[in-house]
């Protein structure tokens, strides 16, 4: 028996690194999840099969969820397949990265909506079941780059910086019907997003992680998992860091 037996939950981006950990953390605890991708089907085939393989229980829904219809479209999906939505993951999220001087619009709007624009528009769409319900988790992937900034990353720092503001006014909307809202900021997670760096881009990084080693998405999942639990009933509007102590404020 798990901690989060009998509960649905939707993960946004759960095909790939932190979302495809965070996917099999909360159905090794019993969460019955949709795994949620935008192009990669075998990805998500990948993360079902895991699941499915370990006794859990998941389907998988495709979907952008920078489009409205999309991301309506992912909650009524969860809703018919389980009976609820209990726990809504907004994990989706890509970067553009670029000195602002010769940043593109294309490149700043594509941020904004996937990572900032997609999270409004799942956690809108989720609100109606977890309302009617009296109840839910929601948890919203930001970054420390929200928190403390990075070079090069004009778009996806404002973009995550967002998230968190978003976070603590939805705290506040939803508190009084027995909804938490919470963001999780990973630091350096080795990921697809940091497979290009360059060894003196990671060693650069490295010099400023006290804990000194890369995470893995792994180390993100569990969090998310308490956040979803019953443990966490008394925590919301919160942003935690997972960042081996790389920002200390």
């Amino acid at each position: 028996m798990g901690d989060l037996d009998g509960r649905a939950a939707l993960v946004t981006g759960g095909s790939r690194g932190i979302g495809r950990a965070i996917c099999i953390e909360l159905a090794r605890r019993g969460a019955k999840v949709t795994v949620n991708y935008q192009s990669n089907a075998a990805a998500a085939e990948s993360v079902l099969a895991a699941i499915r393989g370990a006794g859990g229980e998941a389907i998988t829904i495709a979907g952008d969820v920078s489009k409205a219809d999309a991301a309506a479209g992912l909650v009524k999906g969860t809703v018919d397949a389980f009976g609820s939505l209990d726990i809504l993951v907004n994990n989706a999220g890509i970067t553009r990265d670029g000195l602002l001087m010769r940043m593109s619009e294309d490149d700043w709007d594509a941020v904004q909506n996937t990572n900032l624009r997609g999270t409004f528009l799942v956690t809108k769409a989720a609100m109606r079941p977890m309302l009617r319900a009296r109840g839910g988790r929601i948890i919203n992937i930001t970054s420390v780059v929200g928190v403390m900034g990075n070079a090069g990353q004009a778009n996806y720092a404002a973009a995550k910086a967002g998230i968190i503001g978003f976070t603590r006014a939805v705290a506040r909307e939803v508190a009084s019907r027995g909804i938490t809202c919470n963001a999780v900021a990973p630091g350096f997670i080795a990921t697809d997003i940091t497979a290009g760096m360059t060894e003196a881009q990671i060693n650069a990084v490295m010099g400023q992680v006290p804990l000194g080693r890369i995470a893995n998405p792994e180390d993100v999942a569990p969090l998310v998992a308490f956040l979803a639990s019953e443990g966490a009933n008394y925590i919301t509007g919160q942003c935690i860091n997972v960042d081996g102590g790389m920002v200390m404020a």
